[in-house]
């Protein structure tokens, strides 16, 4: 008799759930290190921020993932709706009294003592509302109508709100993942040709016609523009990870998180990383990026649910999509973003998003 448990099936897969370990500890320890003289300096405590990270982020992740995998994943069509919309309704919320502004944006909510970021909830909302929507019977999504017109309707709703925010970085990463669940669903191509270039240029248009971002994209085509403007933390990323050579300068010992580097906990952490652990290092984080979104992928091509195959292909993106461009941005090799780096930067909400996508990733592999 079904249960709502994951009774059945076989043992999770355990090269997934290595690789989710080893990330969320590798990104404890890195993060650490980036912010014990922020820690140190703003609060006489060198582990503060790590503490938060382990309080607000990790524990929270923990109960996350334990609950992603021991409700059986067939059990998320039936919330999926409910989620989309509250988390919409949150996003919306975000500019009412009960929303925070840091840094001219208006991206948290806070209930009492606990904030959170409703832009990274949506990660696993929109996600599961897409492959539950995409897998129901009762849609034609090779029509206009039943079809991309929905798609279209929720995914712009969202980009508005995010947009507004602004978070143009996580409406791209959102976006593109969307795209690519609606393609794999089966949809016909000249549905994703049509989304794709009115996607572009809309996203060009929003681009062009805000001087922040505009200036982000002549930064990236032109570093030394404004070295002490716009161009001020590309060029002290890429001196951070130039000077990290093949080997690093050793665990601890980056000279660019305590001065001149901005964003070390966050945007650029990457590249405190890179200065500590070298080449090498570095190049060791990328791979576990890399074999995460592998694996989820080849474990969504053995599935023959529909249902969890779409859940994987999501995630791997969104986790794939939001690795490249935070990593490519700090590297120089695209435009300059605020997105953090999954497992990694510092941020409670980001850490338990990922760890509970985790959680369901490796509830959908015991059935794979």
């Amino acid at each position: 008799m079904a249960t709502p448990f994951t009774k059945g099936g076989h043992r999770p897969d355990p090269f997934l759930i290595a690789v989710l370990v080893i990330l969320v500890a590798l990104g404890l320890v890195i993060l650490a290190s980036a912010s014990s003289e922020l820690g140190k300096l703003k609060f006489g405590d060198s582990y503060y921020y790590l503490k938060h990270q382990l309080m607000n982020g990790a524990s929270i992740g923990i109960v996350g993932f334990a609950v992603a995998y021991f409700i059986r994943y067939q059990r998320y069509r039936k919330i999926a709706l409910i989620g989309l919309a509250a988390n919409i309704v949150f996003l919306a919320l975000v500019f009412t009294p009960l929303g925070l502004v840091a840094g001219g944006a208006s991206r948290w909510l806070r209930f009492g003592p606990m904030s959170f970021q409703p832009a990274e909830l949506l990660k696993l909302t929109y996600i599961v509302y897409l492959a539950a929507w995409l897998t129901n019977a009762k849609f034609n999504r090779r029509t206009i109508l039943q079809g991309i017109v929905p798609f279209l309707c929720v995914s712009g709703v969202i980009a508005g709100l995010l947009l507004a925010q602004p978070a143009t970085s996580t409406v791209f990463i959102l976006l593109a993942s969307g795209i690519t669940v609606y393609f794999v669903s089966g949809a016909p191509l000249k549905h994703l040709t049509l989304v794709a270039l009115g996607g572009i240029a809309i996203f060009v248009l929003i681009v062009w016609s805000t001087p922040y971002r505009a200036a982000r994209i002549l930064t990236f085509l032109d570093p030394s523009r404004d070295t002490q403007g716009s161009s001020y933390q590309i060029n002290q990323s890429l001196i951070a990870i130039g000077s990290g050579r093949l080997t690093g300068l050793g665990y601890g010992a980056s000279t660019s998180k305590a001065r001149g580097l901005p964003a070390p906990l966050d945007d650029s952490i990457f590249a405190v990383a890179a200065q500590e652990l070298g080449f090498a290092g570095a190049g060791a984080l990328v791979m576990l990026f890399a074999l995460l979104v592998y694996r989820m992928l080849w474990l969504a091509r053995g599935r023959r649910d529909r249902f969890g195959q779409l859940i994987l292909v999501g995630f791997a993106t969104i986790i794939g999509l939001q690795s490249i461009v935070n990593m490519g941005a700090v590297s120089g090799l695209l435009p300059l973003t605020g997105v953090p780096l999954p497992f990694v930067s510092y941020g409670g909400t980001a850490l338990a998003v990922f760890m509970t996508m985790g959680g369901g990733a490796v509830n959908i592999s015991k059935y794979t």
